[in-house]
């Protein structure tokens, strides 16, 4: 379908209606059900396997008084996950305790400990939020104790046998008619909740407050989903749109103590809000050690205990910060070794004490600075542990196949994974994960991150009903990102300024004609000689809002920009 058709038929502006179609979104319908984000587009639970039995044996174990245990991960969508389970669960009346192993006594997910858990609190059926798939082991230890595992995930499954479980609920299984396959752990865990409600109300529609219940739970799942960087297509896009509005509106202590300490409350949540402010202040628990702050900050029960709890994590990103700083001067200068991205199209660092608990955000800020997927380990003696991260396009996961032979333990999806490592056996992961990298690729120069032109839109159309339209399309994230338009023929207003404490950054006021705009370029103070009053120069840009002292303007966001006729990146 054209653009201009769509524009008319949907009354979008132009720019929009060709963000749309260029994305995909060429069908009238879908671009009402895509903008609309209903909660009647959501897939039924009783389609996802798995789901029908772990909601009969939980409603049974709700009946017979035994005890169950929520077994989650410590990272943001274990710990969501985890927390709208225990709601649930004390909601319908369950004697049910939570567990999430400490990230540097246990490691991630089942184990050893996960049995000893069990049988310490008396449990008869564990549930997982967030892990599980791959621990065969484990969940046949526990059935030989009598005691049953609900899986709840979202990794792609091992090779081979799959775990003996009473239910595998997790929509990347083989064989799964589920028509979504991109939740998180969250989502995963809502939609068991969900089931869990059906059983309980004896009704595909749930009674009243167990509505209500979900309803609110979805500002978990948002949080999670944009975390968790998993597509913002589909159900995820409804998860996280509708959980956003949850969210503002919420009256969970520990949700509007979260708002609170991040400066949130009473104001629009957009995914930014999310990924930068909230998710980091979950994660902070998790990544120092224990995730137990976190899951009490979501579970406590006044306001009082919620701030408290709220600022414990504040410290603690605090801190986090801190020690990221540090390691990320330290993981900038060994990426110089590996500077050639066709021969290290994936870079592999590793550190002898650089903290775990950080490495996943270095691996990140790897990818913004190199645009190549980066695995980041930290190492404590003879063994280390690494955290993954990906461009969009490529699975880092699938690398990691490559290098299986010289890990312990791995795991996760295209975008992010994890490992357990030998300090000896790192150069040759290194070695053997670019191996598998260099054929993945096949040809291509290296995995970098694209930059796409969704639609020229001169200075002089950027106005605030154009923004407002383009609100529309939030949240943003993967395979929904933010608009990048273009702009031909920008002067500069006025001399660039460079800011920043590390005057990394340029302030700029950019025209064309009688439009005039602050704009952003963040990093780019070393291009600022490019930059001639009276030449006229090509922006890609991104607009946004931005606040301060309580006035909204519009500014733009600058991603490139081309002052010597070559194209920016496309």
């Amino acid at each position: 379908m054209s653009v201009e058709r769509m524009a008319r038929l949907r009354n979008l502006p132009l720019p929009m209606a060709r963000i749309l179609v260029a994305r995909g979104h060429d069908d009238p319908a879908a671009v009402l059900a895509h903008l609309d984000a209903s909660l009647h587009a959501l897939h039924d639970p009783a389609s996802l396997d798995g789901v029908k039995v772990a909601a009969e044996r939980i409603a049974r174990a709700v009946r017979d008084r035994e005890t169950i245990l929520i077994h989650g991960d410590y990272d943001v969508d274990g710990v969501t996950g985890t927390a709208l389970l225990m709601r649930l669960f004390h909601l319908i009346g369950a004697r049910a305790e939570w567990f999430i192993p400490h990230r540097f006594l246990h490691g991630y997910s089942f184990g050893p400990h996960s049995v000893e858990e069990a049988l310490a609190r008396g449990a008869k059926v564990i549930v997982s939020v967030d892990n599980g798939t791959s621990a065969a082991e484990t969940i046949a230890a526990l059935a030989a104790h009598g005691i049953d595992t609900i899986v709840t995930d979202h990794h792609e499954p091992p090779p081979g046998d799959l775990p003996r479980a009473l239910a595998l609920v997790n929509p990347k299984l083989a064989g799964s008619k589920y028509p979504f396959r991109e939740l998180c752990g969250a989502g995963v865990a809502f939609k068991l909740a969900w089931g869990v409600a059906q059983e309980i109300s004896g009704a595909r529609r749930v009674r009243e407050d167990l509505r209500l219940f979900l309803a609110d739970a979805m500002s978990y799942v948002a949080i999670a989903t944009v975390c968790d960087v998993v597509p913002l297509i589909d159900e995820n896009r409804i998860l996280a749109r509708r959980g956003l509005l949850a969210l503002e509106q919420t009256t969970n202590p520990g949700l509007r103590a979260l708002l609170e300490v991040a400066e949130l409350g009473g104001r629009t949540l957009v995914a930014e809000d999310v990924g930068f402010k909230l998710g980091p202040r979950l994660n902070a628990s998790g990544r120092m050690g224990s995730a137990e702050t976190a899951v009490r900050t979501l579970l406590a029960k006044t306001q009082v205990e919620a701030r408290a709890l709220a600022r414990e994590l504040d410290a603690m990103n605090t801190e986090r910060r801190t020690i990221e700083a540090g390691l990320l001067a330290s993981a900038l200068e060994q990426a110089e070794r590996y500077a050639d991205p066709n021969e290290h199209p994936v870079l592999v660092l590793c550190g002898q004490g650089w903290h775990q608990g950080v490495v996943g955000v270095i691996a990140a800020r790897m990818v913004d600075r190199f645009h190549r997927p980066a695995l980041v380990i930290g190492l404590d003696g003879a063994t280390g542990r690494g955290s993954a991260r990906s461009v969009a396009g490529f699975s880092v996961l699938e690398a990691l196949h490559g290098g299986a032979a010289h890990m312990k333990k791995y795991g996760g999806h295209a975008a992010a994974a994890g490992c357990e490592v030998e300090a000896h056996a790192v150069d040759a992961l290194r070695e053997s994960v670019n191996a598998r990298a260099k054929e993945m690729l096949a040809g291509e120069a290296h995995a970098r991150l694209p930059l796409w032109l969704d639609s020229e839109v001169p200075l002089a159309a950027m106005s605030v009903e154009l923004m407002r339209n383009l609100d529309r399309l939030e949240p943003f994230g993967a395979h929904n990102e933010k608009p990048v338009l273009y702009a031909p023929e920008v002067h500069l207003a006025e001399a660039p300024r460079v800011i920043g404490a590390d005057r990394t950054h340029l302030m700029l006021r950019v025209r064309q004609g009688a439009s005039v705009f602050k704009a952003m370029a963040f990093g780019m103070a070393k291009r600022e000689g490019e930059l001639v009053f009276g030449r006229p120069f090509q922006m890609a840009y991104t607009p946004r809002w931005n606040t301060f002292r309580g006035e909204t303007n519009l500014e733009l966001f600058v991603r490139d920009f081309s002052s010597d006729g070559k194209p920016v990146l496309a």
